[in-house]
């Protein structure tokens, strides 16, 4: 198949994945924040731990909960289309936890658990020893519709909880709605809404919009 139609496919195939999984206004903000205009309003949230288990939708005997190392996280890296721009080994050499699950040999998805002080887009966010962040939580597209995101979110608190780890942030950008859908099943809520503005990768400003 010629490149260009190649291009064209990939394009069509884009723009039908995101209005499909509600990602429209989401896709539209990821296109102008790379011509410059990177305008980012997201959630500032808390996770409870004292929720029914989320139910596999499958076979949950053929799935298996594991600590991911280099061999996977490579995997992933070669592996996941757009996020070439984050750096997951070095997120995970700094001390980040990645847990995921796996069908059979085969990773379904996967979740980074970071438990120190970090900044995200300027924003600078401090973490008690007694609390996590959750995030790069990524389902694999053959294993979705599985409930394997709630799933493995779950697992992650039962995994940390006699480590003395009791509270999980994570962030969640405000277009971005299935992330949100799965969330709120887990009855994980808000804190803030925050904006994050970065002009042509130079200028970075940060406003609180909302507080819970």
């Amino acid at each position: 198949m010629e490149v260009g139609k190649k291009d064209l496919l990939y394009k069509i195939r884009w723009i039908s994945n995101i209005i499909k999984n509600g990602l429209f206004c989401h896709g539209i903000r990821n296109r102008l924040a790379k011509i410059g205009f990177d305008f980012m309003p997201y959630f500032w949230e808390i996770g409870s731990i004292d929720i029914e288990p989320p139910q596999i939708r499958d076979d949950k005997s053929k799935y298996q909960l594991s600590v991911f190392g280099v061999e996977e996280i490579t995997f992933i890296m070669n592996n996941v289309i757009g996020i070439d721009h984050k750096d997951l080994m070095n997120d995970f050499k700094n001390g980040n936890t990645c847990l995921g699950i796996k069908y059979e040999e085969k990773i379904s998805v996967y979740s980074f658990i970071n438990h120190q002080n970090f900044s995200f887009r300027g924003r600078k966010f401090v973490l008690k020893p007694s609390e996590s962040y959750v995030h790069n939580t990524y389902t694999f597209e053959n294993f979705r519709g599985r409930n394997l995101a709630p799933y493995l979110r779950y697992q992650s608190y039962e995994y940390f909880k006699g480590k003395g780890i009791d509270k999980y942030y994570s962030i969640s950008e405000y277009f971005n709605k299935p992330t949100i859908k799965y969330k709120q099943k887990l009855n994980v809520k808000p804190l803030k809404l925050y904006l994050s503005v970065i002009l042509f990768k130079r200028w970075v400003f940060n406003f609180t919009l909302k507080s819970y």
